[in-house]
């Protein structure tokens, strides 16, 4: 006789199960991370913490070598690289380093690998792009770009832990043309959010991107400081989406969000339409940030 089928609750308890055994955040990032917390940081602080590191040291120097600088001239001092990079990209390069290189390793069983990287590297690109748009400070706006690079990282255990149930639910959205979330709900009991949730929650990562990862379909209930960046996300992904660049699976965006999401975030359709060939360009830019981090890919 073929097994009953899971509850909702037995598949929420699987997939905390799998997240709980996820490798933590190596010591090095952690380290990295709580020094960026500090007002008081240097680039010498970073330098004595990442030069402990020869792999996070390799990618620092490649990052900043690469073409998504184009620098005239070759850098090899990791210190010089720090300040020419900014502390926050720093931080950046480190967690999704960590994040990238752990959520690579795990296989894509219904998704295509690099269709879900080429849709999260666009997320990135155009969330960074429209910070920009809304006067972020440029150091500010590398967090917008990672955001957007894991945005759906909630996915990928679900994906794995669920392969079949999955496959439905890609299924289901295509033939109702609706979100994946809801499919996702209807046959799992829960969404790719709170999985991202739990995640966050496992790697400790800061409650911005935390709430990121949870409501980034449904950005107004994210708290009031961290609205924003949760918005920007939101309407990042609905381009994607919306523009088939990738696909992590969501092939019929609500459109009428479009309208919802461009007053709550403070931006025109003009604004996001002017983007489009700056955006192309810069996600072939940005595959470079995706191969340092994801020394796989």
């Amino acid at each position: 006789m073929p097994a009953p089928p899971l509850t909702n609750e037995q598949r929420f308890a699987l997939i905390h199960k799998y997240i709980e055994r996820m490798p933590s955040l190596s010591t090095t990032v952690t380290k990295v991370l709580d020094i960026c917390n500090s007002p008081s940081t240097s680039a010498n602080d970073l330098n004595r913490v990442i030069s402990l590191d020869p792999v996070l040291t390799g990618q620092v120097l490649k990052l900043i070598n690469s073409a998504y600088y184009s620098l005239p001239n070759q850098i090899n001092s990791l210190t010089r690289a720090i300040i020419m990079l900014g502390i926050n990209t720093v931080k950046n390069l480190a967690l999704s380093t960590a994040i990238l290189g752990t959520m690579g390793k795990h296989s894509f069983r219904s998704l295509s690998m690099d269709a879900f990287w080429t849709h999260s590297l666009c997320v990135g690109v155009m969330a960074k792009a429209l910070a920009g748009l809304k006067g972020i400070p440029g150091m500010m706006q590398e967090e917008f770009f990672v955001a957007g690079l894991i945005h759906d990282m909630g996915k990928i255990p679900l994906n794995n832990c669920f392969a079949e149930e999955y496959r439905q639910s890609l299924e289901l959205a295509a033939i109702e043309q609706g979100p994946l979330t809801r499919a996702e709900e209807m046959l799992l009991g829960f969404d790719h959010g709170l999985s991202g949730k739990m995640i966050a929650e496992k790697w400790q990562l800061s409650l911005a991107l935390s709430e990121m990862l949870r409501f980034h379909h449904t950005p107004e209930n994210a708290s009031a400081e961290n609205r924003q960046l949760v918005g920007v996300v939101a309407l990042a992904n609905t381009y994607a989406n919306l523009f088939d660049i990738g696909s992590a699976g969501d092939r019929y965006p609500d459109l009428s969000r479009i309208n919802e999401l461009l007053p709550q975030v403070g931006l025109s359709w003009l604004d996001l339409s002017n983007l489009h060939l700056v955006v192309q360009q810069e996600i072939e830019k940005a595959r470079v940030f995706l191969q340092v981090s994801r020394k796989t890919l």
